[in-house]
């Protein structure tokens, strides 16, 4: 057997809201890791909208939310995810966004309590259908069963505009943040590894981001005890194999449009996205409470530039410190 990791981000680029990284782990038969998994399970997902006829959407995450759709699709494939994993249910329900971020990255929950615009998470519902949901995941779980796979857990690093900031005032670098945060999750997964019965290989597979295609002295410097050889850095991919001080090797692939090509890093995307999305929500939420008539933001520069000048415009006094709400470049 093997553990098939997926790593992506979603909120790179904007300047309102946080930055998340997501990671998804499966275990699978070995022949499976060059397999495709929409195939595998087609029973229950599909990588298109149409014709989904009550499977769920995996897909990237671009693809799955858009605004006149909404968090949809994101909502009922994350949350039926969180639930399979979790071997139907979890304790306590995926009811509000405070569980959300409690399932996925508790470490961000005290951080959270901080905020004025994240007070009431532990209000703000999700919605969904909770009957489909619960059919949803029996019919993955039945899919994962007769393909001898099981789903480990979904986790994310969700870093906050002030943890961000703080972060970037470290390291003066916004890229080396978000590799940190990949590199969190490399860990995360080798533990997981340690947990798992059988001894299992590792495989992870991560969203390239940018042009870069070289990786091994990143790599070095953020696993100094591991060994690290280069299988291939080419354009489409560069492929690592990492082995750490207990002999245990793990193979890690840096691969081009992944959230297209691996059903694990696409569910990696929509849970970025979907984390991202019912934080920004709640930006939206607060300000247009003090402020009706404020056109809500993505959080993108452009747009965020001008929500953040309508803000500072209408609510006087503005009392709001800059570096818990605006992302450093």
């Amino acid at each position: 057997m093997a553990i098939l990791v997926g790593i992506d981000e979603a909120g790179y680029g904007p300047i309102l809201g946080p930055l998340v990284v997501s990671s998804v782990a499966f275990k699978v038969p070995n022949e499976v890791i060059k397999s495709d998994m929409w195939e595998l399970l087609s029973v229950a997902v599909s990588q298109n909208k149409r014709k989904l006829n009550g499977r769920l959407l995996i897909t990237d995450s671009k693809k799955a939310y858009t605004r006149a759709a909404g968090p949809t699709h994101l909502r009922r494939s994350v949350l039926t995810s969180i639930k399979a994993a979790a071997g139907g249910s979890v304790s306590p329900q995926l009811s509000s966004t405070h569980d959300l971020i409690g399932s996925l990255c508790p470490d961000c929950v005290p951080r959270l309590a901080a905020y004025p615009w994240y007070k009431d998470i532990a209000a703000q519902k999700l919605g969904g259908d909770a009957g489909d949901m619960d059919l949803a995941v029996s019919v993955l779980q039945k899919a994962m069963r007769a393909g001898d796979v099981e789903l480990l857990a979904l986790s994310s690093q969700c870093l906050d505009v002030a943890h961000y900031n703080g972060l970037v005032s470290i390291v003066r670098n916004k890229a080396t943040v978000l590799f940190t945060a990949i590199c969190t999750l490399i860990d995360n997964a080798f533990r997981l590894a340690d947990e798992t019965n059988g001894d299992p290989a590792i495989q992870i597979i991560i969203d390239r981001q940018g042009g870069r295609t070289h990786y091994q002295r990143v790599l070095s410097k953020m696993f100094p005890s591991f060994d690290i050889k280069i299988l291939k850095e080419q354009d489409a991919i560069s492929s690592y194999e990492m082995t750490g001080p207990d002999g245990k090797i793990m193979r890690l692939h840096f691969a081009t449009k992944a959230d297209n090509r691996f059903l694990p890093v696409a569910l990696a995307s929509m849970a970025s996205k979907y984390v991202r999305e019912v934080l920004v929500d709640s930006i939206n939420r607060h300000f247009v409470s003090l402020l009706p008539g404020l056109k809500p933001t993505a959080g993108y520069w452009k747009d965020g530039l001008r929500f953040i000048k309508d803000i500072k415009a209408g609510i006087d006094p503005f009392d709001y410190d800059d570096s818990t709400l605006i992302r450093s470049r």
